[in-house]
This record gives C-alpha cells, structure tokens and sequence, in this order.
C-alpha cells in the first residue's frame, strides 16, 4: 500500500500542473502537506478485496490509481472552499490558500481541482463519472445544509447526521465504491464496500468533531474549537444544548477566542463526548458490519483494522 500511495502522491502532484505556473503554484499548495490520504487507500483497499493474495505491484492498475486520485482532488478541492467559507488561516500547518492569495483564487483554485477529479472520472467510464459528479452535488448539499444552520442553538442531531452524511460519508463511500467498480467486482461486494465507506465516513466526522474540541492546535495543524467560533455545533454540544445545559448563553453568536475557550472548556467537561465516542463507535460497528460475509484478504483486513482503530486518536 506504501508503494501505491506514492504512485498517488506522484499522480496527484501531476494533476494539478497546468500551463500557468500561477495555477499550478495555487491547486498544488496543500499537495505537499501531505493528509493521511484515506480515501485514495480506500479506492485500492476496495479493488483489491477479493484479492487473496493481496495483489503484486502489477494489480494496482494505472485505474486504480486514477480512482483515488480524483476523489482526493475532490477532497482537495472542498478543502480550498471550506477555508473559504470559515475564513481560516491555516491548514495542515501551513498558511490556507484563501489567506495567502485571497477568496476568489482560491475558489477558483478550488473549482479548477473539482474539473479535473471529474476529468478523471470521466476516463474510467459513466458509472464512475456519474458517481463521482453526483457525489459532488451531495458534498455541496450537505456543506449548505450546515451553513443554514450556522448559530442556531435548536440544530438538532437528524439535521447534524444528514449534513455529515452529504459532507464526508459519501466521499467515503464513493471512494469505496470507484475501487470495486474499476475492479469490477459482482455488484453484492459493491454494496457492501460502498455501505463500509459510508459508516465509516460518518465515525470519521463524529470523531474529527470530537477532536476539534478536545485536541491542541499543533495535534490539529489548525485552531481548535473552530467550529464552535463559527456556530457550527456539532454532536457534542447539540446534545448538550438539547439537554438544556447553561453553555447556551455564549452561543448562538460569533465568538472571540476568550468566550470560545470557556465553551470548549465546558463541553469539554460535560458527558457529551464520552456519548458522542460512543455514537462514532455505533458507526465503525456498522463498518465492520457491512463486511460480514467477505472472506479476509489483505485488502478487507486492512479495512476492518482502519476502521476498529479509528477511535484511536481520541486517546493519542
């Protein structure tokens, strides 16, 4: 998997080049700052599920890897317009696209690595371009349901679980899904690697949140408790509120760092994340559910493992 995610790395490095070096210099930034590169692990684990041998450097196909790096590109790319949207400075330790070169280019940035992930897309036939563009519009969907919901103290967890769910989880899912497809693996282990990619994609954000406000900004490589200076209130403190706990009075508007440290200070100390690790564990065991039944090759054991040890980083 090392080796195939350096093909990625490199593949991804190329897909941002253009013919303007300013271009190029913009889409590459957070190229370098590397990411755990989940989702492009994803789309190989998947392919190679049925693989009992776990495939030799030959299996890892030129399409394969044109599968994990679009759904990175469009991971990418959500990156430059969420940091847009929160006005954020940094991003993985570095200085964020918007604050260096300013909002438009970065949208613009953002929009042109979205036009090549579907570019890719589109070289691996109409399922997997239809996939990946309807998985865009998903992403949006989500992203806007959460902006209308920007410090409002009476979010409720249906509405934070469907904005996570169009946000994150189907990415996980699509990527999940790209991989079996360009396997072509018989359409039963589709929807099951597609239904894993979800659940995961929905433990991943819960526990992401939970971070957010219990990790340092160096754990974090950016500022924590961004989301509640931003109103976006996520399971812990949704849950909180609907308890009708007293952290209500410093929401419901923007926050400067003083007041946003005393929320986090009290969320923190409430019951609400050992619930909410227990809501993210709820999901890695639909996970491992979605697995049942596939027999345990490399590819399917690494999966199981990536999502048992996804809590992990709570503990850290």
């Amino acid at each position: 998997m090392a080796d195939d995610l350096d093909r990625v790395e490199s593949a991804l490095r190329a897909a941002a080049v253009t013919d303007d070096d300013f271009l190029t210099e913009v889409a590459s930034h957070l190229i370098p700052a590397g990411g755990k590169r989940l989702r492009p692990a994803f789309v190989i684990a998947a392919a190679l599920a049925e693989r009992a041998d776990g495939g030799d450097d030959d299996a890892v196909t030129e399409e394969m890897i044109r599968g994990g790096v679009a759904v990175e590109l469009v991971h990418l790319g959500s990156l430059y317009h969420d940091d847009v949207m929160d006005d954020a400075e940094t991003r993985r330790g570095i200085e964020a696209v918007n604050h260096r070169w300013g909002n438009l280019k970065a949208i613009l940035a953002g929009d042109f690595l979205l036009a090549k992930a579907s570019e890719l897309a589109a070289s691996l036939g109409t399922e997997v371009a239809e996939l990946l563009a309807a998985t865009i519009g998903r992403l949006c969907e989500g992203q806007v349901r959460e902006l209308q919901l920007i410090y409002d103290t009476s979010r409720n967890e249906d509405q934070y679980l469907e904005a996570i769910g169009g946000k994150t989880a189907e990415l996980y899912a699509t990527s999940c899904r790209i991989g079996a497809l360009v396997a072509n693996s018989p359409r039963q282990v589709v929807d099951q690697l597609t239904a894993f990619g979800h659940a995961y994609g929905m433990a991943f954000q819960i526990v992401d949140d939970i971070l957010d406000l219990v990790a340092t900004d160096e754990q974090l490589g950016k500022p924590s408790g961004n989301d509640l200076r931003e109103g976006v209130y996520t399971l812990p403190v949704i849950r909180m509120l609907a308890d009708g706990d007293d952290v209500a009075r410093l929401l419901g508007q923007p926050l400067d760092d003083a007041t946003r440290d005393a929320a986090r200070a009290e969320v923190v100390a409430g019951k609400h994340i050992a619930t909410s690790v227990a809501t993210a564990n709820k999901y890695v065991d639909r996970s491992l559910a979605a697995l049942k039944g596939m027999h345990a090759t490399p590819a399917i054991t690494g999966m199981r493992a990536a999502a048992s040890n996804l809590l992990s980083s709570l503990t850290a």
